[in-house]
């Protein structure tokens, strides 16, 4: 390399931050690639490069190494092998996947709900008003059918706000774990599900309302029932644009 060529690459490194030690780089790692992949700037399918992801990061490659090893047994990433070689993969976006999903996150908050019915009338009733002008936000956003990232933010607030109010350490721990394998399908998706946007709005309504009356089991039946019928309208849009990934 020439000498021009060695102090050029030597101030492009001097300008970048240090890389962070060890100990926080495998969590920064992990939630960093997670973004990625739930953001789509990992596509569904797509290889990934250990020292491309380092690079990118500007983190070195044995946090980049242990975070996928935390990301395949979370199921965002997989091991693809052929008779030469094996590569990790992003993992695709499938029908199958997206009703597990949807599943365990409708029981996760279904329980939650549960816990809230028995809290006492006053704190229902707030709990209730922040779902009703969250809910009143999103019919309105949704009437204009734009801003997919306002509707989202709006949506996972929501069902946030049921989690913080009836999920105990364990059931939030699941919750977290999951939503964010979720968000995958919505954010990939989402532009295609507009037009459908007055029916989540609808089941939310009745949500509320049986959280007002205080009713555990048609409260935990509202919940899993929209997290049911999200999976089944998303389900329409996978088997016309296709699984992600898979091919």
């Amino acid at each position: 390399m020439r000498p021009a060529a060695v102090k050029s690459e030597q101030k492009t490194k001097d300008r970048l931050p240090p890389k962070p030690e060890h100990g926080t780089s495998v969590i920064t790692a992990f939630q960093q690639i997670r973004e990625l992949i739930v953001h789509g700037r990992l596509s569904p399918g797509s290889w990934v490069v250990e020292g491309d992801l380092a690079e990118r990061l500007n983190i070195s490659r044995t946090p980049v190494r242990a975070a996928l090893h935390w990301l395949q047994r979370d199921g965002y990433v997989h091991e693809h092998r052929t008779a030469n070689k094996s590569r990790i993969v992003v993992s695709p976006l499938t029908k199958e996947d997206a009703g597990e999903l949807y599943s365990i996150i409708g029981h996760v908050e279904g329980l939650a709900g549960r816990n809230i019915a028995a809290l006492p009338k006053g704190q229902r009733m707030a709990i209730a008003q922040k779902l009703k002008a969250l809910n009143q936000q999103l019919s309105e956003v949704a009437k204009t059918s734009t801003g997919t990232g306002s509707i989202f933010d709006l949506d996972r607030q929501f069902h946030a706000e049921i989690v913080t109010a009836g999920a105990g350490p364990r059931l939030s721990v699941l919750h977290r774990a999951i939503e964010p394998q979720a968000e995958r399908y919505w954010r990939l998706y989402a532009s295609s599900i507009l037009q459908d946007l007055h029916l989540p709005v609808e089941e939310h309504e009745v949500i509320i309302r049986e959280l007002v009356a205080g009713d555990a089991d048609q409260l935990e039946r509202a919940l899993q029932t929209n997290w049911a019928h999200g999976c089944d309208r998303l389900g329409k849009v996978i088997d016309v644009f296709g699984e992600r990934g898979s091919w």
